[in-house]
């Protein structure tokens, strides 16, 4: 087998076990959001996707703040966890702006020092990203409506650049953002009518 398919295929399973904990509010999540950067980290290098593999990096390290969050963070003294919440209204300016300027740093990065042929996409996608799984680690139910955005944008975007099952994985998690969303703005009304 290819090594770009089997790193293409492994990717997708853990892609898709991570999916199902992030939908269930696992921390499980976490332990394989660590693993998986690693295996999409060399598939996207090979195939020169060179800003979604520098995101790998952050991935990893937000998988470790963001299992601190979730371990460690205000619980709710009822059921002892970290409760599901909506997206602060102080954190709507600032994280766009964090988002458009990590885009147009990544396009330059990518257009000045790589050979990159979706610079626009590809910084795009990485950027936004980059806010969706600090959101995730803040556990607010709008990171689903982020990440609906970048796996519908990738879903495209690994088809052109043949890796299908990377982009089935993006498919199916495109119709979990919007599960997800569902069910997480669910958890947030029964958690406030149980307090």
């Amino acid at each position: 087998m290819d090594w770009n398919v089997f790193m293409d295929v492994a990717g997708a399973v853990l892609g898709i076990t991570y999916v199902i904990l992030e939908y269930r509010a696992s921390i499980w999540l976490w332990a394989v959001s660590i693993i998986m950067p690693i295996v999409h980290g060399l598939l996207y290098y090979n195939k020169g996707l060179y800003a979604d593999f520098g995101m790998e990096f952050y991935y990893v390290a937000a998988a470790i703040y963001g299992y601190a969050c979730w371990r460690w963070g205000n619980k709710d003294k009822e059921s002892k966890h970290v409760p599901i919440t909506h997206y602060k209204r102080s954190h709507i300016l600032p994280s766009i702006i964090v988002g458009v300027a990590l885009w147009a740093a990544l396009y330059w990065f990518l257009t000045t020092c790589t050979d990159s042929r979706v610079p626009i996409l590809d910084s795009f996608t990485t950027a936004l990203s980059a806010v969706a799984l600090w959101a995730l680690a803040k556990k607010y139910v709008e990171q689903w409506l982020l990440w609906l955005v970048v796996d519908a944008v990738c879903f495209g975007l690994y088809i052109y650049k043949g890796i299908p099952f990377t982009a089935c994985l993006y498919g199916f998690y495109t119709v979990m953002a919007v599960a997800g969303y569902l069910k997480w703005e669910k958890m947030v009304v029964n958690e406030s009518v149980s307090r």
